[in-house]
């Protein structure tokens, strides 16, 4: 039984076409010390955008946020990051995979942040960066 149907979306610094793949290995958005084994998305656009926007503000060179539609390659899990952790079941829809995601659009029309609410997240950040990431 499938965890979830989706579509699902990746939220991003890196700018990506239409078939390009996504994989575990790279530095995490949140411990630049930590090389991630899994690749991260969610079936919510808005989450998609939320992590996005968390990327940006941590890039030295202030990037643009982006929002990818991306299908997944392999099976896949719920991320225990959020699920059951932070927030009991999976309401965030946020999943994880060792297996590639191929990118298949680009989103335009998610919410981006208030200037109040990314101000908040500035201020969260400093605990995120400490905090430990489930591997």
């Amino acid at each position: 039984m499938a965890l979830d149907e989706g579509p699902f979306f990746h939220g991003t610094i890196a700018d990506l076409r239409i078939g390009d793949i996504l994989t575990a290995g790279r530095r995490s958005n949140y411990r630049s010390d930590v090389v991630m084994n899994h690749v991260y998305f969610t079936a919510l656009r808005d989450g998609a955008g939320l992590a996005a926007e968390v990327a940006a503000e941590l890039a030295a060179d202030a990037p643009a946020p982006r929002v990818y539609a991306v299908e997944p390659t392999g099976p896949f899990e719920d991320d225990p990051n959020v699920t059951d952790r932070r927030f009991p079941g999976n309401p965030t829809r946020s999943f994880r995979s060792t297996e590639p995601l191929r990118v298949i659009g680009e989103v335009a029309d998610w919410n981006r942040l208030t200037p109040e609410a990314l101000q908040a997240w500035r201020e969260r950040l400093a605990t995120l960066r400490q905090g430990e990431i489930l591997n």
